[in-house]
């Protein structure tokens, strides 16, 4: 691939990434009607009605506004997190739809069910709100994230016009015909990490422009990552590290942190853990000990200068402001030079006060779910960027399904894995998984090329048992069904989850099962029956003492998790071996990689075994576990 086809495949990305912004647009224009809005409080992105119980300033000044709604407690996906913006609105007459929105973006400050609080941006805006509240039922929703796509459009254009040597060399060596280059080094090698792991870390080192640390499920891909920026840091002043989401940015960056890096935690506080607060650029600046006297200047220079003639109070305020710049700049200097790692989201590495950095080192860790325009914005400020993740796990998030297809959810390290296989290091030995579990993934995902550390290969709950499970309802004639919102349910095969969940911890003793902290993760891919299972767990007081230790949720809601036991629920059950959601693949190595011990798939075989992939994981289960066929009358057992 040459120069000039480097630039059309941005082009064509810039493109793909126009198609996605206009069909989320769209998509959140149509969202809302009339006709649709009630019995809305429990979606994830959208709360009606809602009423406005009190405002007032937090601990930075800012005007926070608390809204309540009804809730039954059950929500199971939120997307009112902290840092979002919102907007509000209510039903009218002169929209074309019966919806109209209040002119201004808030955004969430902090979320609990039932009750979140919002940043409003100034006092009219709480007046607005409070005036409409008196006539009108309020409802809130999520606004689409405007900033980003800006942000990821300029970063493309700025990566296609660039004439600096060096990153255009980058640039052709990422995506043209470039080869990566490596330094010869001295070996370098961590006995707390595993032979494969200190062969990722020397390639980091090596590597003049790119290099990939590719962690399959349990491989210690973070912990793996992590050494290699400490052993960076041996040779550099300061690295930029970066994630797709504030989470993994927080993750990375308190490990960090706890090894005794000094961190500056770049973004919104609103959207960063409470263990990273420590370390954000607010919480420094405001702590560093020259605050106080820019503070007291501040608070000067609002107020004015009283009982002074006018030349000389100009004169005052001229120096004030000159101090004030001059303190401003010495503490963001000092902030800066003080810290070892630079972290921030791949949007965030677009932060004014980043604007004029440049690193020789970029480590993205979770590349694999980052949009490829969002780490461009991240390597225009690199000289060498470092790609951690794994591309058979969960994609980055594309809703329009044309603009997924022509590439726009294929990621720069799959790009990179296709294409320099030179700077790729897969860790192969897995820290979680029973051998039997980790085969098939293995198999189907890696090649063949894990393998299963001797600590954790033939680890069980219980002697007794075996590691795999499939119950096949192929004679139970259950059946699916699709809900309002468009999500599948299968409430028989619920039921059975509920109760083989139950016989399972009976099989080991309930006092054990407590006693141990064996946990249990539900999983399915549908959001309406993780729904009904959570439901179903609730109304049974067996599982009262479990609490804490049974988790239900969608294969995203585990990603990054893991648990002795997971329930797979694979809802599907139809005579046409229809599976939807179940073909992402990826999605299910997700689901069958977060158990430690035992896996135990609940799934009609018939209507799985027309995939090429089911077939094969039913076949693994018959072969490594233990396979069991329900009778017709198991409806009745179960109900």
């Amino acid at each position: 691939m040459n120069q000039t086809t480097g630039i059309a495949r941005l082009q064509n990305l810039d493109a793909l990434l126009r198609m996605e912004h206009d069909y989320e647009s769209a998509a959140y224009n149509r969202s809302l009607s009339a006709e649709n809005i009630s019995g809305r409080a429990d979606e994830a992105d959208c709360k009606y009605p809602v009423t406005i119980c009190g405002a007032g300033f937090n601990a930075l000044n800012q005007l926070i506004v608390t809204v309540t709604y009804e809730s039954d407690g059950d929500e199971l996906e939120n997307d009112f997190e902290p840092g979002q913006p919102v907007a509000f609105f209510h039903l009218g007459t002169n929209d074309q739809n019966g919806i109209m929105e209040l002119p201004f973006i808030g955004f969430v400050d902090s979320y609990k069910v039932g009750v979140i609080q919002i940043q409003l941006p100034n006092k009219s805006s709480l007046d607005s709100l409070q005036d409409r509240a008196k006539h009108h039922l309020l409802g809130m929703r999520v606004a689409i994230d405007d900033t980003s796509y800006r942000v990821m459009h300029e970063s493309l254009l700025a990566v296609m016009r660039s004439d600096n040597e060096k990153f255009i060399h980058l640039r052709n060596t990422l995506i043209g015909d470039l080869h990566p280059r490596f330094r010869q080094m001295p070996p370098v090698s961590f006995p707390w990490l595993n032979e494969v792991q200190n062969i990722a870390v020397r390639k980091v080192v090596a590597a003049m422009d790119v290099a990939v640390v590719h962690g399959p499920p349990g491989t210690g891909k973070t912990t793996t990552l992590m050494e290699a920026v400490i052993e960076t840091l041996q040779r550099e002043t300061q690295v930029l590290v970066c994630a797709p989401s504030n989470a993994a940015v927080d993750w990375i960056s308190e490990q960090l942190a706890k090894r005794g890096v000094n961190v500056l935690r770049i973004g919104n506080p609103l959207k960063m853990s409470d263990e990273m607060l420590a370390c954000s650029y607010e919480r420094r600046y405001a702590d560093h000990p020259d605050y106080p006297e820019l503070w007291n200047i501040r608070r000067t220079l609002r107020e004015g200068v009283d009982n002074k003639h006018s030349h000389e109070k100009q004169n005052l305020l001229r120096r004030l402001r000159k101090r004030q710049m001059e303190l401003e700049i010495k503490i963001n200097a000092d902030l800066f030079e003080q810290a070892r790692v630079v972290s921030c989201t791949l949007i965030g590495s677009a932060y004014h006060i980043l604007e004029h950095r440049h690193f020789s080192t970029l480590f993205i860790d979770e590349a694999a779910q980052a949009l490829e325009p969002a780490c461009w914005t991240a390597i225009l400020k690199a000289d060498r960027v470092i790609f951690g993740g794994d591309h058979q796990q969960l994609p980055p998030t594309v809703k329009c399904v044309e603009a997924a297809r022509n590439g726009l959810s294929q990621t720069l390290m799959q790009h990179i894995v296709k294409t320099k296989p030179e700077s790729v290091t897969l860790l192969t030995t897995q820290y979680r998984m029973h051998r039997d579990i980790m085969a098939f993934p293995s198999r189907w995902f890696y090649h063949g090329a894990l393998q299963a550390a001797p600590e954790v290969a033939d680890r069980l709950v219980h002697l007794m048992d075996t590691p795999l499970t499939w119950i096949d309802t192929l004679r139970c004639g259950f059946g699916e069904r699709q809900n309002k919102a468009m999500s599948r349910l299968n409430a028989e095969e619920a039921r059975l989850v509920v109760h083989t969940l139950r016989d399972y911890v009976e099989m080991i003793g309930l006092e054990r099962v407590v006693d141990d902290r064996v946990d249990f993760g539900i999983i399915s891919p549908y959001r309406a029956q993780v729904r009904m299972i959570r439901r179903l767990l609730k109304m049974q007081r067996f599982y009262r003492r479990l609490r804490g230790q049974v988790s239900v949720n969608t294969v995203d809601g585990f990603q990054g998790q893991e648990r002795d036991v997971i329930i797979i629920s694979m809802v599907r059950d139809n005579e046409k071996g229809e599976i939807g959601f179940l073909g992402d693949l990826r999605r299910m190595n997700v689901a069958i990689t977060r158990a430690r011990m035992k896996l135990i798939v609940i799934g009609n075989s018939e209507t799985l075994s027309l995939h090429k992939f089911y077939n094969a994981l039913m076949e693994h289960f018959q072969t490594y576990g233990e396979w069991v066929v329900l009778p017709p009358d198991a409806t009745e057992e179960v109900s």
